[in-house]
């Protein structure tokens, strides 16, 4: 089997591919991000995933390289992760009682063949009131830093959460349905 790279430094990214039962390797891209708003969403979410495994795709010669980046979308406007605890109770409190789009751009590149799939995945998220308290007790926590939304749905974030509509791994950061349909495109069958 060709040696399959996840060009990503994000611990939960990695475990959620390791759910595969694939073997892998962890590459991290050498790649800053930045969330132009001038490009839609999904095209954004895509072409940020696209430039990441580019990025690592370089450094093998027959490998299957598999990046990805994920960003909340509400009301149009793009929110990635806050780096400091002014910037997630910001956000949170944006977010609060209200429902907004979590979207996972994914690219899968084989260097040999020089095939590639990039899309991309959105899942619908619906927030609890939350009192000032508890917005306050979760960025206490440090969990919102670094997460995309300032909020982490596989942790104690989980609690703020309402309701979801679609893949819940897309919110933690890896859609694994959709990601192991198109792995099929490339010889790789998950079961």
């Amino acid at each position: 089997m060709k040696t399959i790279i996840l060009a990503s430094a994000s611990p939960r990214r990695k475990e959620i591919f390791a759910l595969t039962g694939l073997r892998f390797s962890v590459d991290p891209p050498e790649y800053k991000e930045t969330l132009n708003h001038a490009i839609k969403p999904h095209d954004l979410a895509k072409s940020l995933s696209l430039e990441k495994a580019r990025a690592v795709a370089a450094k093998y010669r027959d490998a299957l390289i598999i990046a990805a980046d994920t960003f909340i979308v509400f009301r149009g406007k793009l929110l990635g992760k806050p780096h400091t605890a002014k910037e997630a109770r910001k956000m949170l409190i944006l977010l609060n009682a209200k429902s907004h789009s979590v979207i996972t751009g994914y690219t899968v590149i084989d260097t040999g063949t020089g095939k590639k799939i990039t899309r991309s995945v959105e899942t619908k998220v619906w927030f609890k009131k939350m009192t000032v308290q508890e917005i306050n007790a979760y960025v206490a926590t440090k969990e919102p830093l670094d997460k995309a939304g300032a909020y982490a749905i596989q942790g104690r974030g989980a609690v703020l959460i309402k309701k979801s509509e679609g893949d819940y791994l897309n919110v933690v950061g890896l859609p694994l349905f959709d990601l192991a349909e198109s792995l099929k495109k490339f010889g790789i069958n998950v079961l």
